[in-house]
């Protein structure tokens, strides 16, 4: 079995170390992340694993403090060569008093690590004590492979440490935002590590492989929790007696209970997106993207979205107010939104066979009005779910606070037709008993089968069209 590679993660105090291990290991509980310097007291591993096995172990350091004063304490020891010189500082009185810390860095380094990750924050300024931790560092004959966190930040100083490593003769970098990670940068790290670990050329290539693996792997799990709400949603189906849904309080109350109903199952999805991508419950919600200013799930139903949304359904401004309430009769004077909701109810109860068409007749001759989600409510649906999920694709598991997600880059991309996703779920406007359970039952609701064979090749004839949607073309420059 091969070993795995061991990397000792350093760096200046709170240069943001534990936050670079969560994300590279997506594990938003490892380690304390804080803005208060000197939070990591003791060197601490954690692995990755990659299929089951270990592939790399790292080890998270403290914080150089004083390297500048350490450096010029290790001139005036007395050996052959520099690596000697650090040994006989760990051994001596300094390492467990004055430079406590640094030793624990030295030592991990020289004692556990193939390589070490130096993890730069790029909003400070180069200063000598980063220089000295960088001679330090290279003292200990140990591969060094330069990390520069935070170069998203305002005021990011990247360019000018990119000088200062060039001329430290560190030459392979990588630029990596712990709290939002470059997509890719992540394989391109291990990738830039084989150029100093050529002996391990062939192993982290294997890393690389098996990363980008469970990338297309979360992809397709993610297009699947998407596809299953907008079955749940396309599939409901609300009865009510006409007499009753002629009077204003009561319909009034209807309408909202199948709105809140609707916001269950996006609630759902956004709890197994989080899930999927190894957050936290709660590190996300809908209704926090700013730019709604907390009412997301209400722009489900805002006619002014529906009416956009519409637009790219080919529909024009012939968009109702988010539900339809439809009453299967040809014969009634119905207005053209109510007509185009009825012909994509029928269509779907035809497609489904004649059970779902004769209820609903029989609903009608029974004066009975059914409520289902207009078309355009799933086209906002999906696009929101497919932004969520990329936004998370993109997050760090170190980021402090709920996912502030802009909604850029929002939308259908590439050759994917919103049109042609909706359309795919007709089959389920026939068939209610494809929604599944009822909302709002947490994790008992997760085991509630339903719709059998029929439902589960269209959840994943409809992942397949999703995926593209949640498909991130970025790299670091």
């Amino acid at each position: 079995m091969t070993e795995p590679l061991r990397i000792a993660v350093v760096g200046h105090t709170n240069a943001g170390k534990t936050s670079l291990l969560r994300t590279l290991t997506r594990n938003v509980d490892f380690g304390e992340v804080s803005d208060r310097p000197g939070t990591t007291r003791h060197a601490e591993a954690i692995d990755l694993r990659l299929a089951g096995a270990t592939a790399v172990r790292f080890i998270d350091t403290p914080g150089l403090e004083d390297s500048v004063a350490l450096l010029e304490y290790l001139n005036t020891l007395q050996a052959d060569t520099r690596p000697a010189r650090v040994r006989a500082f760990l051994q001596g009185p300094e390492a467990r008093e004055v430079f406590e810390q640094e030793a624990k860095v030295l030592r991990a380094l020289l004692e556990q690590a193939d390589a070490a990750m130096y993890v730069v924050d790029t909003r400070e300024p180069v200063l000598p004590k980063h220089r000295a931790e960088l001679e330090i560092l290279t003292w200990c004959a140990r591969p060094v492979m330069p990390v520069l966190n935070f170069v998203r930040a305002p005021g990011s100083r990247h360019a000018e440490w990119q000088r200062a490593l060039l001329e430290a003769n560190l030459h392979a970098q990588v630029q990596f935002d712990a709290v939002a990670p470059f997509v890719g940068a992540e394989r391109t790290l291990y990738g830039d590590l084989a150029t100093l670990l050529p002996a391990r050329r062939a192993q982290l290539g294997e890393i690389v492989d098996a990363l980008a693996l469970e990338a297309a792997d979360r992809q397709q799990a993610a297009a699947r929790v998407v596809a299953e709400a907008l079955v749940d949603v396309a599939a409901m189906r609300r009865s009510i007696d006409a007499d009753e849904f002629a009077d204003p309080l009561r319909q009034k109350a209807f309408v909202r209970a199948f709105q809140d109903d609707v916001r269950r199952h996006a609630r759902r999805a956004v709890d197994d997106l989080l899930a999927v991508y190894a957050f936290r419950p709660g590190d996300a919600e809908l209704e926090t993207i700013p730019e709604l200013a907390g009412r997301w799930e209400d722009d489900l139903f805002n006619p002014e979205a529906l009416v956009e949304a519409g637009k790219k359904l080919g529909l024009g401004a012939v968009i109702g107010a988010g539900l339809g309430a439809v009453a299967d009769v040809a014969l009634a004077g119905l207005s053209l939104g109510a007509a185009t909701t009825l012909g994509a109810t029928l269509g779907g109860a035809i497609s489904g066979g004649w059970r779902p068409l004769w209820r609903k007749l029989e609903n009608r001759l029974n004066g009975v009005q059914e409520l289902t989600a207009e078309d355009a409510v799933l086209a906002l649906l999906a696009e929101h779910l497919a932004g969520l999920a990329r936004a998370l694709e993109q997050r760090g598991h170190a980021a402090m606070g709920r996912l502030r997600y802009t909604g850029e880059g929002q939308g259908v991309e590439g050759d994917v037709r919103l049109e042609d996703v909706i359309g795919a779920l007709a089959p389920a406007r026939g068939h209610p008993d494809w929604e599944r359970g009822e909302p709002g039952l947490g994790a008992k609701w997760l085991g509630r089968e339903a719709g059998g064979e029929d439902r589960r090749e269209l959840v994943q004839a409809l992942a397949r069209q999703l995926r593209p949607l949640l498909t991130i073309e970025t790299s670091p420059e």
